[in-house]
């Protein structure tokens, strides 16, 4: 059974209320949703019949899946206006468990899949968000719109002629028409036109139509016919847990995006469990997962200017009452209209001044490669949670670096009552990385019968200091010398009488 959403959780918040009700209210910012989430739906559908193919399913399932994501979301999730539908990400995922086990078995990865998602939400796992490093994000940034852009290449290679003045027609339109008004969103005008020119004229270009069969009825509720044995559960366990991580991550990276365009905050926990609701709502409707996608949601926020759960809503709304109710007339769509609106998108996610030579001129070198593994990762293997991954370990090992290099120890002798004493002053934050050179900063051989270290200005972090304190202090017996570590603060006290003498053997 699926696991409840926590009921402690309002439907909205106040801010989310108040911001709902005051969109109601006013024609002008209604408008804005409704087209927002109309020129949504249009450019979904193509993309959702594209991941079944992915997956080797029905294109209904991945429409369907597209619908269900976008409403659940829109009532559960903390990203207001983001968009979740059905994404490649996923499907690359749990495409495997369609090959080798069939639909059924694929059903029950997506619904365990989203009991995964809300277990993680429970657990908080959104506070590791805070572990991801700008350079990071900057580089998810530029590797989505690169993403986005070469997903439109196929539909510009081995076409008719026609396809590319109408793929620039829609880019004059998209990019040009908001220099004259911003009554109607330019990608719902690009493709409208387009769509008509091609239709009156009787122009023979690839449409939406040849993408796959669109659905003429609603979904039904589906339980998947599956033993519920441990033998199931091993079986789609392993796919459930990589598409729940893959999912929030780049949803919760997404709803941070989304966060920084709007000077917004949202529920990265509430996102979290609420992905995982949408998915199990999801798989019980007969569709094949998601989770946020990103193109989408930059056409809802930063070309269409959506910023209510409305648009999110009737994203989904819209996408079915097109593909079931108008399915022979959002069949004449041609794609040219949507390659062009996408690749609008993927230049207005790129962050340009990120590689201005200015800025690269003036950014520390390790920030710069952090930003380029991420892309380069990203790429290379065409899965975001592997190129964010790199980024995030790149990140971590330069950091370690540059921190042990923090560590000073200065030496000074001097005679007290009588007797030479050699006392270390040692200046920094003694982890794993700056403590494996703390043992050879010492003269042991030459150092006088008494040595002080002396730690006021540093930090006991974890065993691996422990354990090079107690090798100095060991090397120091052997050669008949006394050792006394003064300055220790609490918390480096109370970790080195836990662990003293317990990590060398």
């Amino acid at each position: 059974m699926p696991a409840p959403a926590p009921a402690t959780k309002p439907a909205l918040t106040p801010d989310e209320r108040q911001s709902v009700l005051r969109t109601l209210k006013s024609p002008r910012l209604l408008k804005t949703e409704v087209l927002a989430g109309l020129v949504v739906a249009l450019a979904l559908i193509p993309e959702a019949i594209a991941f079944s193919v992915i997956v080797g399913v029905d294109p209904r399932m991945g429409l369907f899946a597209s619908f269900v994501m976008a409403v659940t979301i829109s009532f559960v999730g903390g990203r207001p206006a983001m968009i979740s539908a059905a994404t490649g990400a996923v499907a690359l995922v749990i495409a495997p468990v369609m090959a080798s086990h069939g639909v059924e078995y694929l059903i029950a990865t997506v619904i365990l899949g989203g009991i995964f998602q809300v277990l993680l939400g429970v657990l908080g796992v959104a506070r590791l968000m805070r572990f991801i490093p700008r350079s990071v994000m900057v580089g998810f940034v530029n590797v989505l719109a690169i993403l986005v852009f070469g997903s439109q290449m196929p539909e510009l290679l081995g076409v008719p002629w026609l396809v590319y003045p109408i793929t620039a027609a829609g880019l004059l339109i998209v990019f040009g028409l908001p220099r004259l008004t911003t009554a109607v969103p330019a990608p719902l005008v690009a493709i409208v036109a387009l769509t008509l020119v091609t239709v009156l004229a009787a122009i023979q270009v690839p449409t939406v139509g040849d993408k796959g069969q669109l659905p003429d009825s609603l979904p039904n509720l589906f339980i998947p016919d599956v033993p519920l044995t441990l033998d199931t559960f091993r079986t789609i366990a392993p796919y459930a847990l990589a598409m729940a991580f893959v999912g929030l991550l780049e949803s919760l990276l997404t709803a941070k995006l989304v966060d920084d365009i709007t000077d917004t905050r949202s529920s990265k926990t509430r996102e979290s469990w609420g992905q995982g609701v949408a998915n199990i709502v999801t798989g019980f409707f007969g569709g094949m997962g998601g989770c946020a996608v990103v193109g989408q949601t930059m056409m809802n926020v930063k070309a269409s200017g959506a910023r209510t759960r409305i648009s999110t809503f009737l994203a989904g709304a819209l996408l079915l009452l097109l593909v079931v109710v108008l399915g022979d007339v959002v069949a004449l769509i041609p794609m040219a209209a949507l390659v062009a609106v996408m690749i609008y998108v993927s230049i207005a996610t790129f962050d340009w001044h990120s590689i201005k030579p200015s800025t690269l001129k003036h950014m520390p070198k390790s920030e710069t490669g952090v930003m380029v593994s991420t892309v380069v990762v990203t790429v290379w293997t065409h899965n975001l949670a592997t190129g964010v991954g790199a980024g995030v370990l790149v990140a971590m090992v330069l950091f370690a670096r540059r921190v042990a290099h923090f560590v000073t120890v200065e030496r000074t002798v001097l005679e007290v009552n009588g007797e030479e004493t050699a006392t270390y002053r040692v200046d920094g934050e003694l982890f794993f990385a700056s403590s494996n050179d703390l043992y050879t900063q010492f003269n042991y051989a030459t150092d006088p019968q008494h040595i002080i270290i002396d730690m006021h200005a540093s930090h006991l972090w974890d065993a691996s200091t422990v354990a090079a304190l107690d090798s100095i202090a060991e090397k120091y017996r052997s050669l008949g010398k006394s050792l006394e570590i003064i300055g220790l603060n609490e918390a480096s006290v109370l970790m080195r009488e836990r662990l003293a003498g317990k990590l060398n053997g």
